[in-house]
């Protein structure tokens, strides 16, 4: 066969003596090998790194030849082995991904092998992000405060991460308040163009948090994978997913004044899930594309995770490089990027026809109208003038139909304060990368802001109110607009450069509003800029929450309730006497371009990120060092462990008939992977509490489950533990509570969970379609290892949680045909085998899933095996990624003389 990467290197002269050889992807038609000018151009850019890494042992000729003849709607059956450039951390997944590797080194170093054998093949970025919580908020010091709190509660993981970056030699880092890792790769990380090994090659990536791939609205080709998946781009192993169909989005007209980025994602997020494209790419093309700011299209590109792509793409071209002199890249890298671009046909948006796409879908901004989306569901958008109505018909709605089941009550009074109604807003946030990453959304919220002070409104007394944006950048460009302050007068200071509200770290809200809320039985809610809205999220007391633009939130925060129609009744009265009005304060396009200009400020980016942030930052400085190849792991702590996932148990391989087993929880559609996963706080009466209490942990310190996530006695113990869970084996309960079979006692789904160990019995979960939405939560797979958990079946999977479970050797298994779990009418008293599994192994092979009632009665249902690459075989026959890996670090590196 034709060596491929010689015969299309070439070499492109940048300018002034700057050159560098790189791989062309055109050079491929040119040569008979496919219509590459053909492909979508996300396609293009997966090829290219297909071709470039060639190395006839994971990546083949074929792999290249066979993406470079993808035909749209040819059946899925070849993977793609995509070799990254870099790979992006948050410290949610980040901080366990380390822990995963210094297991790892200590594993190599008991076999003969050099702990540094182990250690980043490709560039790494981290950004301590997740972790800081909104316990001050409305006053001046409320940053200081709730980053000192954040440093003193992790103190002992942050030590941990201060050795990583000394014994791991390649990780770049950015400290607690330094931003969100989403934004801070859009403004600074991502650098347009990579050079490796004299090769010139466009910016590829994966990262531990699924919104990684907004940085496709920049034109790189990325997307989150879960920290089990990541450890092998970290270790320059290739990422293999299935070729993908590509959907097409039309984009045509422009968005209407008032019309915001997030008024827009929640209808593409609406409109995308409509398609069904979960799984798949998509790609946005045609002239409405240009129309788009930078901002607007990463807006987009972040939800894709919201909407089920993989990716949402947007090629590069003159809006991009644009952005890229806004934020203050250098121009000789913006010239560079424009010309590679071109020279490989990557360049600009193609128009309707240029191109061949598994499906076009037509996406008319001009139709596009201001929106909200809840009140559990990104999807589930909201026209803002329905909002009144809507949340009326939720609220009266059966809970089977996605409502809650009630009139509007008032719970008893605390204190002689107002008691609070069903559709209250306690929390109001403007958060998440989502949104602080656009300047148009934000100016706008302080636009707003500043109107409604000049006119006398104050926010409602019961209103939590937060500013956390994803960057120190944009404290400086609202301040240099004069929208500080209003935001400030409004309650909404900063409270932190982090994630905060967006993944649950809202805080606390006041005692005796809690309770009053509990015991009305009150449906509060939250009007958040976030992208995830899924139920007991936000805050445990709130049970509606809805995603808006930051102006919005703004605007609810004023109104103080969800049942107003903000496009038609007062927001508040005016300290003139007289009624104000949504239409009253919202800004004008002529206002939105001036703040822009004052916003779009080279300099504040260079200011913020032509330094060393580590460094120059007190509270990092002031956390001791810890040096060696090797962490000193405690045996004592209660934070951070070594990682058990190297055990023998953990090396043996899953397949095999699976005989006799029972069901842990049977559960219905759409369960998220925060209903599967620990998160939240950690109660006293749960099994994570009664272990921190026998280990010495006052109540007050338990901290909460992201806060402890290298320990996985405590973590596995708050698995399936969401206090909104719904497990079907115990009916009209809520919690991690299931039965355990025969004798039918409930418990908890851990204690069962270690009785069925006892009892030598395997499990399995049973779910229903869109089982593991939400983020790329490594414990959702983690703790259901941990729990026993041999196979997950279910209707249908979200793509990162289904390769978090074959990461970590649990096997997935689709119903087949159209069939689901609720057609067999299941109550948790059955026996289950899964057959098939005991010869010979193919990927997506069918199986077969044999029940037995109580009663002695039997049925069948086929299901299909979802290990869909030759990789993720290997993967499930070693027990896992993490097994694998060690094993081909083992085979590669010779031992210790």
């Amino acid at each position: 066969m034709r060596d491929l990467p010689a015969l299309t290197r070439r070499t492109i002269d940048f300018g002034g003596g700057t050159t560098h050889d790189y791989v062309s992807v055109p050079a491929l038609e040119e040569e008979g090998i496919g219509r590459v000018s053909r492909l979508p151009k996300v396609l293009r850019i997966v090829l290219e790194s297909v071709l470039r890494c060639i190395d006839g042992r994971k990546v083949l000729p074929g792999h290249a030849i066979n993406l470079a003849t993808w035909q749209p709607h040819a059946a899925r059956e070849e993977e793609i082995p995509f070799t990254v450039g870099r790979v992006v951390l948050n410290c949610a997944a980040g901080i366990p991904l380390l822990g995963d590797l210094t297991a790892m080194r200590g594993a190599v170093l008991r076999l003969g092998r050099p702990a540094a054998s182990i250690g980043p093949r490709v560039p790494v970025d981290m950004a301590l992000d997740h972790t800081l919580s909104v316990d001050h908020y409305g006053t001046p010091d409320a940053l200081r405060l709730n980053t000192e709190l954040d440093i003193q509660r992790n103190a002992e993981r942050y030590r941990f991460v201060k050795w990583a970056m000394q014994a791991y030699g390649g990780i770049r880092l950015f400290p607690p308040g330094a931003g969100i890792l989403h934004q801070l790769n859009l403004e600074v990380l991502a650098p347009g163009l990579l050079i490796k090994d004299g090769l010139c090659m466009p910016d590829t990536l994966v990262g531990t948090d699924s919104h990684t791939c907004m940085i496709a609205g920049l034109g790189a080709v990325g997307w989150g994978v879960g920290g089990i998946e990541a450890q092998a781009a970290v270790l320059g192993q290739p990422v293999f997913f299935l070729t993908p169909d590509v959907v097409g989005v039309h984009v045509t007209g422009v968005l209407a004044p008032g019309v915001t980025a997030t008024d827009l994602v929640l209808s593409v997020t609406e409109l995308m899930r409509k398609a069904k494209v979960v799984g798949k790419f998509v790609e946005f093309f045609g002239p409405g594309t240009e129309t788009l700011s930078l901002p607007d299209r990463a807006t987009i590109a972040n939800m894709a995770v919201e909407y089920g792509a993989t990716i949402g793409y947007f090629p590069v071209d003159a809006q991009t490089c644009r952005y890229l002199r806004e934020t203050g890249r250098p121009e000789a890298r913006i010239a560079a990027v424009e010309q590679y671009y071109r020279t490989q046909g990557f360049f600009g948006a193609p128009r309707l026809g240029e191109v061949d796409y598994s499906a076009i879908v037509d996406l008319d901004l001009g139709a596009i109208v201001p929106s909200l989306a809840g009140p559990k569901r990104p999807q589930d958008r909201v026209p803002l003038s329905e909002m009144k109505t809507r949340f009326a018909e939720v609220l009266r709605a059966p809970p089977d139909a996605g409502g809650y089941g009630k009139a509007e009550t008032a719970a008893p009074a605390a204190a002689g304060k107002p008691a609070p109604r069903d559709g209250d807003v306690v929390i109001a946030a403007i958060t998440s990368c989502t949104n602080t990453s656009n300047p148009g959304v934000m100016l706008a919220a302080g636009l707003l802001a500043r109107k409604a002070v000049a006119r006398g409104l104050s926010t409602k007394p019961w209103v939590k109110t937060s500013l956390a944006p994803g960057s120190m950048v944009v404290s400086r460009y609202l301040e240099a607009a004069g929208l500080q302050q209003p935001l400030d007068a409004l309650g909404f200071a900063v409270v932190g450069n982090s994630c905060t509200t967006c993944v649950g770290a809202s805080g606390p809200i006041d005692a005796e509003l809690e309770a009053a809320i509990g015991a009305g039985d009150v449906v509060a809610c939250a009007v958040l800029s976030g992208n995830r809205n899924f139920e007991a999220r936000i805050h445990p007391a709130v049970r509606a929450a809805y995603l808006a633009s930051p102006p919005l939130v703004v605007a609810y925060a004023l109104a103080g309730t969800i049942g107003l129609d903000v496009e038609q009744d007062p927001l508040g009265i005016g300290s003139d006497g007289a009624p104000v009005f949504l239409r009253d304060l919202w800004p004008t396009p002529e206002e939105l371009r001036a703040a822009y200009e004052i916003a779009a400020n080279p300099a504040f980016y260079r200011a913020v990120y032509d330094r060393d942030i580590a460094a120059e930052d007190p509270h990092w400085g002031k956390i001791p060092q810890v040096t060696g190849e090797i962490y000193p792991w405690d045996p004592a702590s209660t934070y951070i462990t070594e990682p058990p996932f190297l055990a023998p148990e953990f090396l043996q391989s899953p397949l095999g008939d699976i005989v006799g087993a029972r069901a842990l929880a049977i559960l219905g559609d759409s369960v998220t992977t925060d209903h599967i996963s620990p998160i939240g706080t950690i109660k006293s009466t749960s099994p994570a509490g009664a272990y921190l209490t026998a280990h010495g942990v006052s109540p007050k310190d338990f901290n909460n489950f992201g806060a402890r996530r290298m320990n996985h006695e405590v973590m596995v113990r708050g698995g399936f533990g969401n206090v909104r869970l719904r497990n079907l084996m115990v009916p009209g309960v809520e919690g991690g509570v299931t039965a355990h079979q025969p004798d039918g006692a409930q418990m908890s789904i851990y204690d069962a969970a270690m009785r069925y160990r006892d009892e030598a019995v395997p499990l399995v979960i049973v779910a229903g379609q869109e089982y593991g939405t939400g983020s790329a939560r490594d414990w959702a797979a983690k703790a259901t290892r941990l729990l026993g958990v041999r196979a997950v079946i279910a209707a249908s999977f979200e793509r990162i949680h289904r390769s978090n479970l074959v990461g970590m050797g649990v096997l997935p298994c689709q119903f087949a045909g159209g069939s689901c779990a609720a057609d067999l009418g299941l109550d948790g008293s059955e026996r289950f085998d899964i057959v098939g599994l005991s010869g010979e192994i193919a990927t997506r092979m069918p199986l077969t899933l044999k029940i037995t009632r109580a009663d002695g009665a039997t049925a069948e249902a086929p299901l299909i095996l979802r290990l869909d690459t030759p990789a993720e075989l290997d993967y499930v026959r070693s027990g896992g990624i993490m097994p694998f890996i060690l094993s081909e670090v083992l085979a590669q590196v010779d031992p210790i003389a």
